[in-house]
């Protein structure tokens, strides 16, 4: 506190975050009372990694407006550690996150899988090649998403599966910064078919691997807890919406 402002300690910003969210429920609480018959109103605040905000998401909160007006949807665009960290902690109602998912904590259901894919330069060797192999990348310089990413994990376990050795040149946090990287030559890249179209203008191509190796896309909640009617219908809304 100073002569001219008053500022919250960090608890006094955790406590006004679950305050906003009880006040967020009892909204939802009041909203449902007020139409029981069909019980879709309020809000839901829903977490999800980057490539499935960017992705994904915006046609799910299309339709859900649509659908359900009587619903506001919050989208909060993060990293997968704090999707997991926000649904345990009750900061959103459900999460989307990558998968598969080793973690007793949570309720699961998985709603796409898909395949990995070779992003590289449109003049690389590669590029010329209708149906790349993953052996194909040994020895090459690679630009990968971090260890916040989901995908990471599982692209680590795939070159070790396949007993493949390849230069990290670069390790980067956002998704979107794979394309210049790899437009620039720095190194080729792998990414999931989620990420596609590519954006245009660039001199990028795209190569399925094989043999296919996939990922999963996961609807998450707290285990053993019931979401709200609002909730309910919103993952409803993504699992349909899912490709």
């Amino acid at each position: 506190r100073t002569t001219r402002e008053v500022m919250l300690t960090e608890a006094g910003q955790q406590l006004a975050t679950r305050l906003n969210r009880l006040l967020d429920d009892l909204n939802t609480t009041v909203l449902d009372v007020r139409s029981y018959g069909e019980q879709r109103s309020g809000t839901v605040r829903v977490a999800a990694s980057q490539t499935p905000s960017a992705h994904l998401m915006p046609q799910c909160l299309a339709s859900s407006q649509q659908r359900y007006p009587d619903i506001r949807v919050i989208l909060h665009d993060r990293v997968q550690q704090w999707v997991l960290q926000s649904v345990r902690n009750a900061e959103v109602d459900f999460g989307i996150v990558i998968g598969p998912l080793n973690d007793t904590d949570f309720d699961s259901e998985e709603i796409l899988q898909e395949p990995f894919l070779l992003l590289c330069h449109e003049d690389d060797e590669l590029a010329q090649i209708e149906q790349a192999q993953w052996s194909m990348l040994a020895g090459r310089n690679m630009v990968l998403q971090d260890y916040a990413s989901g995908s990471r994990v599982l692209v680590d376990a795939a070159l070790q599966q396949l007993a493949l050795s390849v230069h990290v040149v670069q390790e980067i946090g956002h998704p979107a910064t794979l394309y210049p990287m790899v437009e620039a030559g720095i190194g080729i890249s792998i990414l999931p078919a989620l990420a596609l179209p590519l954006p245009s203008g660039r001199k990028l191509t795209v190569r399925r691997l094989y043999p296919e190796i996939n990922r999963s896309l996961m609807l998450i909640k707290r285990k053993n807890r019931s979401l709200t009617p609002a909730a309910e219908a919103i993952w409803q809304e993504v699992r349909q919406q899912a490709p």
